[in-house]
């Protein structure tokens, strides 16, 4: 089910249940897994897309395999704040995911954050082709992190 904000995510889950971060893209999908106490975001995988359907079934896979009781997806608004063609691609994805478990999913604003990776990762002196190998898990555990922030400054 998708869930409005943060908190009612937060209400959602289970205690101690890992939380699966996703940058969503047309060729592959970026896969982030947070710890149980949910203070850390980890790059976990990246998998080339197969189709809605088909990567949906795999998201549900990950779920089940790492005990994760929920799903945080990038939701990649326009610089105005307007939904664009990749929002309803995001959107129909998560429809997906949503008839086959009944996780809350919670879409999260991910304006620049693959230019915030990418940066970071020219930083770190990262060669080109390590970049482009990466970016896709480093950008879903940068949205996830995002999530888990704000879950921490939400419990204090």
């Amino acid at each position: 089910m998708i869930v409005q904000d943060v908190q009612e995510f937060k209400h959602r889950l289970k205690k101690e249940q890992r939380i699966l971060g996703i940058d969503y893209g047309e060729k592959n999908i970026g896969i982030a897994l947070s710890d149980t106490r949910r203070k850390i975001a980890t790059p976990f995988k990246i998998i080339q897309s197969k189709g809605m359907q088909q990567d949906a079934i795999s998201i549900i896979g990950f779920l089940e395999e790492m005990d994760a009781g929920g799903v945080v997806i990038g939701f990649p608004l326009n610089m105005n704040g307007t939904e664009g063609e990749r929002c309803r691609a995001t959107r129909a994805f998560v429809k997906h995911i949503t008839l086959l478990d009944e996780c809350p999913v919670v879409l999260w604003d991910e304006r620049l954050s693959t230019k915030a990776v990418e940066d970071c990762m020219i930083g770190g002196n990262m060669s080109r082709k390590k970049r482009k190998k990466n970016v896709d898990k480093v950008a879903a555990t940068y949205i996830l992190q995002g999530v888990l922030d704000c879950l921490s400054l939400h419990s204090e």
